[in-house]
């Protein structure tokens, strides 16, 4: 049974259909829902300002998209959690703590060539998830 969710999104129009997903899921099952967002900070940064303007930067288009789903949420159990670093580690990491049954991600559409060479983070995050993963296009 699914009693705890976990939706990722980076405020794109596959992190927004996963909320909305999710947000229906969640009140069908009665289950809680939890929203993850990460802050990935620059692989080389030239200074610590430079670190701390990401930071800030990430953290004010995460704050309106924070918002937004907890007004949508109504009466879901909701929560949204802000991680720093590479998104799969992190939510990977964040789901073996938690101990979610469920993780809602977003489809992004790339081209063949760009999957094959690059992959993408929602093919990851469907093979390291220590959980059910639902995939929303």
């Amino acid at each position: 049974m699914i009693q705890s969710m976990l939706v990722a999104s980076d405020g794109s129009k596959g992190g927004e259909k996963a909320l909305a997903a999710a947000l229906d899921l969640a009140r069908t099952l009665g289950a809680r829902l939890d929203m993850v967002c990460v802050e990935e900070l620059p692989n080389f940064p030239t200074s610590i300002d430079e670190v701390v303007e990401e930071e800030l930067e990430e953290a004010h288009r995460f704050a309106g998209l924070v918002e937004k789903a907890a007004a949508q949420a109504g009466g879901v159990p909701f929560r949204a959690h802000i991680l720093k670093g590479h998104p799969v580690a992190a939510i990977v990491d964040f789901i073996k703590v938690q101990g979610y049954d469920l993780l809602v991600v977003g489809f992004m559409g790339h081209s063949a060539l760009y999957d094959r060479i690059i992959g993408s983070t929602t093919d990851r995050l469907v093979k390291f998830a220590p959980c059910k993963v639902l995939v929303v296009k």
